[in-house]
């Protein structure tokens, strides 16, 4: 009976990774697995943000939020470090966490793809002076890095800040016409 009990102990113990496994990503529809497959990118997701979030300002940290699997929230270093919606940010804060995903995203796909572009259409007008040079500088950043960095905006602070332009011009009839170095007009 002894050698029985040691028997069935053992075999328990070796079942524990696949109790465990099918725990997590176990069942007939695929759900728990792509639930789980989909943490772990999420996981490498967020550790690429905050890699680029702290460079933009030492104040946020982004993490999965609390007992939801694919939710974001915010640590706050300024309020004792406390757990925030991405919904309670404001235009600006938004706009940093944007960017910071943005560019956690770029490098996470460009490990099977290279990604030589970025554009951004406008939230630049929701920053402040301080925090729309501190966005300018991380995108001059990626610039140095042979990284093609496309704006689309209406802020003109931005005009003195930004040295190459393309500018859109509204003409009649829903037509629009391009200016700025190396754009040539069709007859």
């Amino acid at each position: 009976l002894a050698r029985q009990q040691d028997d069935l102990t053992r075999r328990r113990e070796q079942l524990q990774p696949l109790l465990t496994l099918n725990h997590l990503i176990g069942c007939a529809t695929g759900t728990r697995y792509r639930r789980f497959a989909q943490g772990i990118t999420f996981d490498q997701l967020l550790a690429g943000a905050n890699t680029e979030l702290k460079k933009l300002s030492d104040r946020y940290l982004l993490k999965r939020r609390q007992g939801e699997d694919l939710e974001l929230a915010v640590l706050d270093h300024y309020h004792g470090s406390i757990e925030r919606s991405v919904r309670n940010l404001s235009g600006g804060e938004g706009f940093l966490v944007s960017l910071a995903l943005a560019l956690g995203l770029s490098k996470l796909a460009s490990r099977n793809v290279r990604i030589d572009s970025l554009f951004l259409d406008e939230g630049f007008g929701t920053l402040d002076s301080d925090t729309l040079d501190v966005a300018l500088h991380a995108l001059s950043g990626l610039q140095q890095e042979g990284k093609l960095v496309g704006l689309i905006s209406h802020v003109t602070e931005l005009n003195n800040q930004i040295p190459t332009q393309l500018k859109v011009q509204r003409i009649a009839s829903g037509r629009s016409r391009l200016s700025g170095p190396g754009v040539c007009e069709m007859a």
